[in-house]
């Protein structure tokens, strides 16, 4: 969790993505309906009860591929990955999944149930820059297990199974390239459970790759999404160095800012905490205060958060049991201090930061460790786990996407699971085989 270094590298090679077209393996049915079906929310959004479900859909839902399982429960047991490669093979060899007989990029637009305008990216295989290098910065801390069966995935199954999502700075030229990719029907279409439409286009016409790839050649990514997976194709390729196709990584391009995606926040709930326990630790490095909750239930608690939260006039940070809710404000010299000194500014000022160092691991004495700080993707789930005794939920505001270039460019590294950027690229409609 601590920064990586205090500042970028005195020299690094001159920056820019390089974006190759590659032949993709999709599903050979291409109905709207079926897609929705086959298709899956990314890896780390799947919790235990959804993969079932997923997998019970149809039998070919590359939940199968991207969380195998062996035995009753595990979905990360011994022989998963292994099986996860036998699923694969077969898939192929029935015609589930076809392979292109030519290497394209993909232009992809998500919209949002609502959304005026899409956010628009490319899918392509980015080449794996240097570690010297600045053409693809991370901003998030990893889990040296999570990245280790990640990259045991990769291995068995030789294919990358779904994108990394990378935030790109701003290149005029692109939106011209998007709208003529767009002038034909798109090639694979299909609206979401939670009502986001995906369309995609294969572009494989040789002057618009070659200018879409010399656009983006011009610009430097953040990651915005799969730090771990990121770092699991890095291991990968130094395994196995000089094997065609391992010194890359398949990724959603899209643009930091208008066009490109929003950055939600990423709740925590601290188990074995008593409540009241938590709030008098917390007064002593934050001015503590009650927010009112109108009626009962963590149903109630969650209303009241999200007024709060919304509501840019306040700061601070909240804590709940799902019964009360408690604002933090004014952190304390000592809660400041908590914070690593080297750490630069776009770093040392953010919520998450101030709660991971100054408030779970300096007054709650907590490690920042998998069951020792939990991870919740909505506010919903951190209330209700909290209510339901998992312990307490701290909720947290959003970085901006402003924020999160400026930690990565300055070397930084934020909490892991800091950021959640949306919308989500749908895992299964394109994947990428490392041969080709």
């Amino acid at each position: 969790m601590l920064p990586s270094s205090a500042g970028p590298p005195s020299h690094r090679p001159a920056p820019g993505l390089e974006v190759r077209p590659f032949r993709a393996l999709t599903y050979g049915q291409r109905d709207p309906a079926y897609l929705a079906r086959v298709s899956s929310p990314a890896y780390d959004l799947v919790t235990p009860a959804g993969r079932d479900r997923l997998a019970e859909a149809d039998p070919h839902n590359v939940v199968r591929l991207i969380l195998p399982r062996v035995g009753p429960s595990a979905t990360d047991s011994p022989g998963s990955v292994e099986l996860a490669a036998t699923t694969l093979r077969a898939w192929e060899e029935t015609g589930v999944l076809l392979r292109d007989e030519e290497a394209a990029l993909w232009l992809y637009d998500l919209v949002p149930g609502g959304a005026a305008a899409p956010t628009t990216g490319w899918l392509g295989a980015v080449a794996l820059p240097p570690a010297d290098s600045s053409a693809v910065l991370p901003h998030e801390d990893t889990y040296p297990d999570a990245v280790e069966g990640r990259r045991a995935l990769l291995a068995a199954t030789g294919t990358d199974l779904e994108p990394i999502v990378l935030a790109h700075d701003p290149e005029p030229q692109l939106a011209d390239l998007a709208a003529a990719a767009r002038s034909a029907p798109p090639t694979l279409e299909l609206t979401d459970a939670d009502g986001v439409l995906h369309r995609l286009w294969r572009v494989a016409e040789p002057g618009l790759v070659a200018r879409v790839v010399a656009a983006l050649g011009r610009t430097r990514a953040v990651i915005a999404d799969g730090h771990h997976r990121f770092a699991a194709a890095r291991a990968n390729s130094r395994a196995h160095r000089g094997v065609h196709g391992s010194d890359a990584v398949l990724a959603l391009v899209t643009p930091m800012g208008p066009g490109g995606l929003r950055v939600d926040p990423i709740h925590r709930v601290v188990p074995g905490v008593a409540f009241p326990d938590a709030v008098l630790a917390a007064g002593r490095g934050f001015v503590t205060a009650d927010v009112p909750v109108d009626g009962a239930g963590w149903e109630r608690v969650v209303v009241a958060a999200r007024s709060w939260l919304d509501d840019p006039a306040e700061r601070g940070l909240l804590i709940t049991d799902g019964r009360r809710l408690v604002r933090l404000s004014a952190p304390s010299s000592d809660v400041r201090a908590a914070v690593p000194a080297e750490a630069p500014p776009a770093w040392r000022e953010l919520d998450v930061v101030l709660a991971h160092h100054g408030l779970i691991g300096g007054l709650w004495g907590r490690p920042d460790t998998a069951d020792a700080v939990l991870i919740a993707h909505r506010l919903e789930e951190a209330v209700r786990s909290a209510a339901e005794g998992a312990g307490v939920a701290v909720l947290l505001r959003a970085a901006s996407p402003t924020d999160v270039a400026a930690v990565a460019r300055a070397g930084a590294r934020m909490p892991r699971k800091s950021t959640l950027f949306v919308p989500k690229p749908r895992t299964g409609l394109v994947l990428r085989p490392l041969e080709g």
